[in-house]
């Protein structure tokens, strides 16, 4: 009788051994379908915003978040100062997150 709870011991340690592995490897399924799918896309649109503002040059044409069309006058290390409309005394300072789209100046 010693015998067999002994093999019943070790066959209900060998499947709880293999839903260990289970869920352990779909643990790591999850985590690797997250990756790809979200935090690998956004790393890749950081990457692409911080080469276009390290780009960014004086009378530049630029469009902000808020949905503003405007040309740069100033830079500095986090901010840029931007001309608005056809009114030459309208000059915002602005954080250089807040530009969404940069129109080279020379581009025509």
């Amino acid at each position: 009788m010693g015998i067999l709870m002994t093999s019943d011991a070790s066959a209900a340690a060998a499947t709880t051994g293999g839903m260990t592995m289970f869920t352990v490897m779909y643990i790591v399924l999850i985590v690797g379908v997250l990756y790809f799918f979200m935090i690998r896309p956004q790393k890749k649109e950081q990457k692409k915003m911080a080469a276009m503002l390290s780009t960014l040059e004086i009378g530049d044409c630029i469009l902000t978040s808020s949905g503003f069309y405007g040309i740069v006058i100033d830079i500095t290390d986090d901010t840029v100062i931007v001309e608005f409309g056809n009114n030459k005394n309208c000059r915002i300072p602005m954080q250089k997150s807040a530009i969404t789209q940069v129109e080279k100046a020379n581009a025509e």
